[in-house]
Order: C-alpha cells, then sequence, then structure tokens
C-alpha cells in the first residue's frame, strides 16, 4: 500500500493558519494597525470598503522596508522581532510571531508598497494566494502602504460566514478603537468607502478618550495613577453616575496591548462595590506597565488573552489604585432619593394656592388645632380632615393618565376568558409600592408586575410589526437630531431597517448624525436622544449575554427599554388597559426573558394560611 501521509503545499497550510488569525476583516485591521505601530509611525491611516470585504488599506509613515525584507515578510513565521527562545518571553512590541502578512496573502489579494529613508526608490509587490505576482521598484513617500483586496477571495465558505457590512464594520471599528486608544501619540483616521469615520489628532489619554467616547464623559473621569517597583497603573475610570447596562466602555491594556480579563475586570467592579445599581457597569480605561518577563501573551491567536506570573498581585493593584482614585475624588455612595416624576405634574405643585383656598384652609378647624398654642391633643375629631383632597386634586384622581406611560388601549374591554383571567375584578384594582398591580379573579387574586406585563405586551406588539402589522408612525413636531459616537452611529445604521418597521422614522444627516423625524404611536415625546441611546445600549447587552438573531435582540431591547418602569403611578384606567392587553398577549405569563408577568394566589390557600 502507498504511504498516506503527505505534507500540504503552502498555500493550504497557509490557509488553515490563517483560519486561526484572520477569522474576518477586522482580524487583519488588527494585524496591520499593530504592524504600522511596531514600524515607528506617527501617523496611521485605514480605509476599508465594503466592511473589509472588497478593501482594507493601512498606509503609515514608519520606517518601511528593504526589499529583501518585504518579500521575506510574506513568509511563514518570518519575524524581525524574535532571535532566540527567551525573546520570547521579554514582548515589548505589538506583533511577533511573524503570521499576520503570511495569513493574509493567502486569503487575499495583497498589494504591498514600502520605502526606507535610506532608500531612492520603494518596491511593490502584489500577492495572490501566497504566490507572489510581482515585485518592481516604485517611486513613492518613505513608510509603508499595504493594501488588502477581496478577502476570502479563494475560500467562498469562509466569506459566507461573514455577517452583515454593518456588524462587520462595528468589529473594525472596535479594533481601531483599541489600537487607537492604546497610542494617544500617534494620529489615526479610519474612513469607510469614502466617507471619513474617525479623526484621531494626536494628544494626551484623555483627549484620545474624548475624541473616541465623546465630549459628554469630559467631567466624569477619574483620573487613576499608581507606581510601584512591580508596576504601573495608570488611566481613567468613569464617576459612578456614568455606568450602563453594557460592558461597552471598558478597556484594559497591559503594556498597551488590549487584554480581556475578567479576573481583573473584577477587581475594578469590587473597587466600585456599592456605588453602582445592579447591572450597572462602570466605564474604566486602564494601563498596566511592568516588566515583559512577569507576563505570558503567547498564549492565544488573537493575543487578548495573558497569562500574569501573579495574578494575586495584579488583583491587588489594580483594586487598590481604583478605590485610591475614587477616594481621592470624594466619590461615595450617595443615598438614592427616587422623586417619582408624575409629582411634578400634581395641579398642588402646578398651580398656585389662591386666595380662597387660603382663607378656606384658615378658617378651618385642624388649622386651628394645629396653630393654637397647647391645642395638638385636641384634634376635632368632626374637622374637615376627611376633605383635605379638595386642595390636591391629582390628574391620576380625575382619570387622567400620568405622563411617564401612554396605555396601549384606552377603552377598557374585558379580557379573553383564561384560567387565570376569568372573573377578574377590573374595577377594584389596587397598586402596590407604584410596581405592582393587585386584583381579584374568580379563585383568589392576581399580582401583577407591570414593569415585566408591558415588556411583554410590547414584546408581541413589535413581533405583530415585523409579520406585517406595521405600527403607525407618529411623525415629530420638531425632529430631533442625533449626535453619536462612531461605533454607535455604525450600530443605529444597521439597525435602521427594522426601526422603520416598529414605527421609528430615523433619516442618516452626515457625519455620525440623524434626524429622528417620528417615533412608534403610543410612546411618549421628549428626550429622544436619551431614548436611543438607550436601545443601543440595551441591544449591545443582549448582543453581548444572548445568541440570538438581531431582530429578537432588537425585540428585547425595545420592549425592556420602553416598558413602564417600577415607581411610576398608574391610573385606574391605564391598570385596565394593562391588564386587558398582557392577558390578550399570546404568551401573558412571563416576559420574553423568562420572569413571570403575575403571580396567583387562590382564596383556599389564603383560608389556610389564617385557619379558616
Amino acid at each position: 500500500m502507498p504511504d498516506l501521509i503527505q505534507l500540504l503545499p503552502d498555500n493550504i497550510a497557509n490557509q488553515i493558519a490563517a483560519g486561526e488569525v484572520i477569522q474576518r476583516p477586522a482580524s487583519a485591521v488588527k494585524e496591520l494597525l499593530e504592524n504600522a505601530v511596531d514600524a515607528g509611525a506617527t501617523e496611521i491611516r485605514l480605509m476599508v470598503n465594503d466592511a473589509g470585504k472588497a478593501l482594507i488599506q493601512v498606509v503609515d509613515n514608519g520606517r518601511g522596508m528593504s526589499e529583501i525584507d518585504a518579500r521575506m515578510a510574506f513568509e511563514r513565521h518570518a519575524t524581525s522581532k524574535i532571535k532566540n527562545i527567551d525573546d520570547l518571553f521579554r514582548i515589548k512590541t505589538m506583533g511577533f510571531r511573524g503570521e499576520a502578512l503570511a495569513s493574509i496573502a493567502a486569503v487575499a489579494q495583497v498589494e504591498l508598497k514600502t520605502k526606507r529613508p535610506e532608500d531612492d526608490a520603494g518596491v511593490c509587490i502584489e500577492i495572490e494566494n501566497s504566490v507572489v505576482m510581482s515585485q518592481e521598484p516604485i517611486a513613492m513617500t518613505n513608510g509603508t502602504s499595504i493594501g488588502m483586496k477581496n478577502l476570502f477571495f479563494n475560500v467562498p465558505a469562509r466569506r459566507n460566514f461573514l455577517k452583515s457590512n454593518a456588524s462587520e464594520l462595528r468589529h473594525i471599528v472596535d479594533e481601531f478603537t483599541r489600537v487607537a486608544m492604546a497610542f494617544p501619540e500617534i494620529f489615526f483616521s479610519l474612513s469607510s468607502n469614502g466617507q471619513q469615520v474617525f479623526h484621531l489628532e494626536k494628544g494626551s489619554l484623555k483627549q484620545r478618550l474624548l475624541q473616541i467616547m465623546g465630549n459628554h464623559y469630559n467631567s466624569k473621569l477619574v483620573t487613576v495613577q499608581e507606581q510601584t517597583d512591580y508596576l504601573n497603573i495608570t488611566g481613567f475610570v468613569g464617576k459612578p453616575d456614568t455606568a450602563k447596562k453594557t460592558r461597552g466602555d471598558q478597556y484594559f491594556f497591559v503594556n498597551s496591548r488590549f487584554i480581556r480579563s475578567a479576573y481583573l475586570n473584577h477587581a475594578v467592579m469590587t473597587a466600585f462595590s456599592e456605588m453602582l445599581a445592579k447591572d450597572s457597569y462602570p466605564m474604566y480605561a486602564l494601563f498596566i506597565d511592568l516588566d515583559p518577563a512577569q507576563i505570558d501573551i503567547n498564549v492565544h491567536p488573537t493575543k487578548q488573552e495573558i497569562k500574569f506570573e501573579d495574578e494575586k498581585i495584579v488583583y491587588a493593584f489594580v483594586q487598590s489604585a481604583v478605590k485610591h482614585a475614587l477616594a481621592q475624588f470624594s466619590i461615595t455612595p450617595t443615598l438614592d432619593f427616587e422623586l417619582d416624576a408624575g409629582i411634578q405634574n400634581l395641579d398642588a405643585i402646578n398651580k398656585p394656592f389662591t386666595d380662597q383656598q387660603k382663607s378656606s384652609a384658615t378658617a378651618s378647624s385642624l388649622y386651628q388645632s394645629f396653630t393654637q398654642k397647647n391645642q395638638a391633643h385636641f384634634i376635632d375629631k368632626k374637622s374637615e380632615l376627611g376633605h383635605w383632597k379638595d386642595f390636591y386634586t391629582a390628574p391620576a384622581e380625575a382619570g387622567g393618565a400620568s405622563p411617564s406611560f401612554t396605555p396601549l388601549h384606552h377603552e377598557y374591554t374585558a379580557p379573553p376568558v383564561l384560567p387565570d383571567a376569568s372573573g377578574l375584578v377590573t374595577d377594584k384594582m389596587l397598586q402596590l409600592h407604584q410596581t405592582y398591580i393587585a386584583l381579584q379573579n374568580d379563585r383568589g387574586y392576581l399580582l401583577i408586575n407591570q414593569q415585566n406585563a408591558h415588556e411583554r405586551v410590547l414584546y408581541e406588539r413589535f413581533e405583530a410589526a415585523f409579520q406585517g402589522k406595521s405600527i403607525a408612525v407618529q411623525r415629530s413636531m420638531f425632529p430631533a437630531a442625533l449626535e453619536l459616537s462612531a461605533a454607535d452611529a455604525v450600530l443605529l445604521t444597521e439597525l435602521l431597517p427594522d426601526l422603520n418597521q416598529l414605527g421609528y422614522l430615523i433619516e442618516p444627516f452626515g457625519h455620525q448624525s440623524f434626524v429622528l423625524q417620528g417615533t412608534p404611536a403610543g410612546i411618549d415625546g421628549g428626550n429622544e436622544h436619551t431614548g436611543i441611546e438607550k436601545l443601543l445600549e440595551q441591544f449591545k447587552h443582549f448582543s453581548n449575554d444572548l445568541k440570538f438573531p438581531r431582530r429578537e435582540k432588537l425585540l428585547r431591547s425595545m420592549s425592556l427599554q420602553q416598558s413602564i418602569k417600577a415607581g411610576t403611578a398608574l391610573s385606574l384606567k391605564e391598570m385596565q388597559a394593562l391588564v386587558t392587553d398582557l392577558f390578550a398577549c399570546r404568551i401573558p405569563n412571563s416576559t420574553p426573558n423568562g420572569k413571570p408577568t403575575y403571580m396567583s394566589f387562590k382564596k383556599d390557600e389564603l383560608d389556610k394560611m389564617f385557619g379558616r
């Protein structure tokens, strides 16, 4: 029998290796940007077309390469940064394994132009499927320009696994911002399909953070700076009021390399203990510098996971540094006094106290009891105390809707007959703690969580919109302008078609700007900018934690973000409308995430509790 084992051809071996290094366009962006940083560039420009599928080009003004080095750079494991095994444990550069260019050349059509200051001419090399197609001298400025076209052109199956352009562009923006954040002393720019997304001038770390994340952080950053013999920690953390529902604005860098570390993240969260609401995550960008011999960065193909020689020491330093920073800036836990927004709309606050009301009040025996000396214990039991509400007529008592919740149905209709819905006594509902609705049924009573119930109602309403039952658009008299960060602008662009189906009328308006022309009917207007930002944050939260299709994540995000919250006072009509809508739902007993919308209590069980 013939021998079965044989060596793979170089181009196939390179394609297999490329699967570890180049998983999507963003992977190539990361490698090319890091190479430009290692080349000593002070200006780095990234251009992408078709979200990197058609073109990724990085141009830098670094030291360039000789003709021989330019050719050697595409060989597997060719590197200028490792001479012996000991060098592997003293890595001070971004790239070092010599896999990036070989992997890129295996799955794309590559054109490299490079020139050193000491050379009269540069060199241009074209490679396709790991094969050099041409090599010739070229006139150019000092530095390197590398362009890769038609990613995965020779691996169609891999190309089919790529996501939509908007999704892939978001990944590119993520990789770009991480590298740009780590090197604020370098100018960076990013253009997509000829339109500029980022233009980041050289500056301090704080200036770079504000350029990337937005000027609203300007007064919200707390400086972290601790120096020891073992390691140095610098950077910024956001004040507690900037915490979000997602981990998006959290960055750890070790020796200027972005890393992921749940262990160190826990150290930061512990430092913020008792300062944050439940399920909230603080913003931070922390840079740890220590001897490269104390870490191993060669543990993962993406180099985003590293090992510390002593993790416990690093954990303690990070926790201590953040705690110290927060203490220095007098940031301590504060009492949270929540004031129901509906209170601000009561007649007692909005309307003046008229002379007639004042005269009536001062004439009452109750007023006399409290204003005359030694009379407090002689309060007349027959006083006008029972009529005190005449001075303070609230909108809810008049049958009006509270400003924070617009019911889906304004006219009450009987709910369908379901086991728990039979015999509901809907004219005597009771709201408890402005969070729960109690009402009687045939077998006992129900306790409904108003937010969970509304979340289910909205979810099925939005779900129906995707199935053809479109939601009416409520056009705004004064369209709201939305200015978003680059990453959020890319995400909103991706979601626009689906949001339009759900009743949002949003139009692009230039660089990272949008105009909100209309919102879904039934959604209260006002502060649309914050509403869209919260929606995007909620979407990112579901994107991080759940593996659902985009539309499902959007449905859950909108229903959760727009549902009435605990602490919202509801009128009887609003409670009736909510109960009606809940029991008209396909699945009325739980939220899309599986939380119960109501609990059922049987009368005979109550009787047993009281010995009856």
